[in-house]
């Protein structure tokens, strides 16, 4: 199976809201507001800068890293069959249409860290914009001035929607991840939970170890690199632990 392309209209669509942010943000908003000239100013466009680079770099990765693929040669245990259809992606959450690719094992952690840091800068950007839309009132009638202004309010309400948007996605994967589910084994627990209900019984998630587990699981041992771009899952992507495997691992003290 070949690689999807990456020049699609989503893919050029995340580039472009990207890119035309952090221009309002970094050279009208912070202008208007604390000046490029001051050491504040200064300091949060080299801030607003590093965070923007840190989301498109973990943006590009998500992009073109492969999901990950089980070996045509596998043959998963009976509390795998589901985790792992054959010749299917390994541990496949979802299709994304925004990085016209699938969210599986090998790229579902730089998905996640690139959530996140878009969640971080959409706020950060928010209130820069916000600010200077509030001391970019036009009290000389320039023509500058006036779309300057515009623009850093056009931004604000691109801005509303997106941040609230991608603070929902990163608060669903992280709940996702507290549990050890993809987004696929949610929706099958749901139908598994009323099931077992109806039979009388109580179900429980095979590969959900604990909190701590479940996150290094998905983010690995190591805290300090939970959050590192380059840093990859664990595991093999093919085998996983149940709740039923021993032992667990011991949180750092």
């Amino acid at each position: 199976m070949g690689r999807p392309g990456y020049v699609t209209v989503p893919i050029l669509s995340v580039l472009a809201t990207i890119g035309y942010v952090y221009y309002t943000t970094v050279f009208l908003a912070i202008p208007a507001w604390l000046g490029l000239s001051t050491a504040t100013g200064v300091a949060n466009a080299a801030a607003f800068t590093a965070l923007a680079a840190a989301s498109l770099a973990t943006y590009a990765v998500a992009v073109s890293r492969d999901p990950g693929r089980v070996p045509a040669a596998f043959v998963p245990d009976v509390e795998d069959a589901d985790r792992h259809p054959i010749h299917e992606i390994k541990r496949k959450d979802h299709h994304c249409i925004w990085i016209n690719n699938c969210v599986g094992h090998e790229n579902y952690k730089i998905f996640l860290v690139f959530v996140l840091y878009a969640v971080i800068a959409s706020i950060y950007s928010l209130v820069l914009i916000i600010g200077g839309a509030m001391h970019s009132l036009p009290k000389d009638q320039q023509p500058d001035n006036d779309s300057s202004r515009t623009s850093i309010i056009i931004c604000g309400v691109l801005l509303c929607p997106l941040a609230l948007a991608l603070m929902v996605l990163l608060g669903w994967h992280v709940y996702l991840i507290l549990h050890n589910k993809t987004t696929i084994e949610y929706h099958e627990g749901v139908r598994a939970m009323w099931l077992a209900e109806k039979a009388g019984n109580i179900y429980h998630h095979p590969y959900d170890l604990g909190i701590y587990e479940n996150l290094v699981s998905v983010l690995g041992p190591n805290i300090l690199c939970w959050l590192c771009p380059i840093s990859r899952n664990t595991g093999n992507g093919v085998r996983f632990r149940t709740s039923y495997d021993m032992p667990l691992s011991t949180p750092p003290k």
